[in-house]
């Protein structure tokens, strides 16, 4: 069976998340695209008859294992500055670089 994913679809893929893949990159990424698909049409092949659906592993004694949520005092302001690169403590702020425009 051929790929269900072309190069070209994977270079089309490529310049929509800014990526430069060289040729054997291209057919690389192609075949491992579609190696991915044909996996998952084949699992669902998978008889699922009698399997509850949104099974979950935590179910049973395991349970216990997991603490309630509840809320707890956090790590102190003047703490959590002291460690900061570039902690403001006049307005109790961490300063970071800009990243967006």
């Amino acid at each position: 069976m051929s790929s269900p994913f072309s190069r070209a679809d994977v270079a089309r893929i490529a310049t929509l998340a800014r990526l430069e893949l060289s040729e054997a990159e291209l057919e690389l990424y192609a075949r491992q695209l579609g190696g991915i698909l044909e996996y998952a049409e084949r699992i669902q092949e998978v008889d699922t008859e009698g399997v509850a659906p949104y099974a979950s592993t935590l179910t049973g004694p395991s349970d216990a294992a997991l603490r309630d949520d509840v809320p707890a005092p956090s790590l102190p302001r003047e703490d959590a500055l002291q460690n900061a690169p570039q902690g403001d403590h006049t307005s109790g702020t961490f300063v970071v670089p800009k990243v967006i425009g």
